[in-house]
């Protein structure tokens, strides 16, 4: 489904990304883990073309493109089949819940307003948000508006959704809805490629754990080997400083 190879990114005469080699099979899910400033944010943004990276190539349903050298048009298909979740919700504040959904589809993919909405009110519904369709984003919990963040993505028929720190700007008890929005996403057999400090989601959920640190891919494992087994003493000091007990 996706492979990115030899990715590097750099700011500011500091590469932040070294070579990284990264895949995701249809219909897994992979959890990125790591402490802050490894990387991990840099390289889905650099996976989504939101950065341009400085090498590298990204491979996505047996199509390859050169990271550094894409053009629009490139750019433009692979955000045909990608949705991408922020961290901070990037609702528009003078839209509707329906309104943030069918946006993207009317205005950057020509969808008619019937079916936009049709597809909106769809993917609203899939994340327990069919009540809220004409409340605005002020209206809502955070929670709440992460979810629309992830109905605006489904409404778009990704292949692969890619999350960037979902629940980091979220109190405990409003990050576990959208976890479990995420869990059910997994079951239905979503692509997903998940940066998160979730250690519950990562060890219950992901097929795969890939660990980064200073810009490198330190360990790459099956999700329960990744806890159970660690493989190396990085990944095991890491292990040390996070709950890893907790159960969904």
């Amino acid at each position: 489904m996706l492979r990115l190879e030899d990715v590097h990114k750099a700011f500011d005469q500091t590469e932040v990304l070294h070579g990284i080699d990264l895949t995701v099979a249809k219909g897994e899910v992979v959890a990125v883990l790591g402490p802050s400033g490894s990387g991990k944010t840099t390289l889905l943004r650099c996976a989504n073309f939101l950065e341009r990276a400085d090498a590298g190539t990204l491979t996505l349903a047996g199509e390859t493109i050169d990271l550094a050298h894409a053009t629009r048009r490139q750019i433009a298909a692979v955000r045909k089949r990608t949705g991408f979740v922020f961290q901070g919700y990037n609702l528009f504040r003078n839209r509707t819940v329906l309104g943030n959904v069918t946006e993207g589809l009317i205005i950057a993919r020509n969808v008619p307003r019937a079916e936009a909405e049709a597809r909106a009110r769809e993917a609203l519904a899939h994340v327990g948000m069919a009540d809220r369709c004409d409340a605005y984003p002020a209206a809502l919990s955070g929670g709440q508006q992460q979810r629309v963040a992830i109905a605006r993505a489904l409404a778009t028929a990704p292949e692969i959704i890619y999350f960037d720190e979902p629940t980091s700007a979220l109190d405990p008890e409003l990050t576990g809805e959208v976890l479990a929005v995420m869990r059910r996403l997994a079951e239905d057999g979503m692509t997903m490629l998940v940066v998160t400090h979730e250690m519950s989601f990562a060890r219950n959920v992901a097929d795969r754990v890939v660990f980064m640190e200073g810009g490198s891919v330190v360990a790459d494992t099956p999700a329960r080997d990744f806890f159970e087994h660690p493989a190396n003493d990085r990944v095991r000091a890491f292990l040390r400083t996070v709950d890893v007990t907790m159960r969904d």
